[in-house]
């Protein structure tokens, strides 16, 4: 019953898909039949989808990008107890920031050719680009989350003798959690990206890799099946985050 409910908002989507599949399959041919090839007509991609889905050859792709994006996500969860550290601690912070300042405005793409340098071609080289893109936004939001923790609550339990350790992992860290949920929503959002970037130059699987092995032989289709799995494999992973936030932190405001 949910699911009819959310059918009206799905209406938008739906005319642009008509409009997409009329310009694509009726006018481009007739005004220009480059351009028609350049993008072509939903009906197309998603035949070449099944197709893909079918022999496999997605999934592989699919299955690999999540393995390099859960293993560099393994990684950078070491972004929560520095950030709790830096957040608790004005000398930690005095003296981990200007590092964190300085590396933080430097896009992960940037790193590709060190890091093809230091990994070479191979998942390794793509887990760390990966990293990058999550490390700094989960980093950030749990020094904010643990700086923005109500004193109150602070000041309570040690008034009731509660020792720091207890206070830091009792209090600032469950009240810190729903910022802390957010900062891995926004990283894994970037290490998705990061990762389809990396992939183009640095790999020989992986949805990245179908996108630009696609490209090379103006296969369109598939390069917007790749761009299209992306995109769902993004959003499912969202919905799934802020489904367990709605669960396990009912109290956030920003799981609502």
């Amino acid at each position: 019953m949910s699911i009819l409910l959310y059918l009206p908002n799905l209406a938008t989507t739906a005319v642009l898909f008509v409009v997409w599949e009329l310009v694509a399959r009726y006018w481009l041919p007739r005004s220009d039949p480059y351009l028609a090839v350049l993008m072509p007509a939903p009906s197309l991609v998603l035949r070449s989808g099944w197709t893909m889905i079918a022999s496999g050859e997605l999934g592989f792709h699919l299955l690999t990008s999540l393995k390099r994006e859960a293993v560099a996500f393994a990684f950078a969860l070491s972004a929560i107890p520095i950030g709790l550290i830096m957040g608790w601690s004005r000398l930690a912070r005095a003296q981990l920031d200007p590092i964190i300042e300085i590396l933080r405005p430097i896009p992960p793409l940037a790193w590709i050719p060190l890091s093809i340098l230091w990994f070479g071609v191979g998942d390794e080289q793509n887990q760390f680009i990966i990293f990058l893109g999550m490390f700094f936004p989960i980093l950030i939001n749990t020094i904010e989350g643990v700086r923005t923790v109500d004193r109150n609550l602070i000041r309570a339990a040690r008034s009731l003798g509660a020792p720091e350790r207890s206070v830091l992992w009792r209090i600032v860290l469950r009240a810190a959690t729903p910022q802390i949920v957010t900062g891995i929503r926004i990283g894994l959002g970037f290490g998705w990206m990061a990762l389809v970037a990396a992939e183009l130059v640095g790999a020989n699987s992986g949805l990245g890799f179908l996108i630009n092995d696609a490209r090379s032989v103006l296969r369109t289709d598939i390069i917007t099946v790749g761009m299209l799995t992306i995109g769902f494999t993004g959003l499912v992973i969202d919905v799934a985050i802020r489904f367990a936030m709605k669960w396990f932190l009912p109290w956030s405001v920003s799981s609502k």
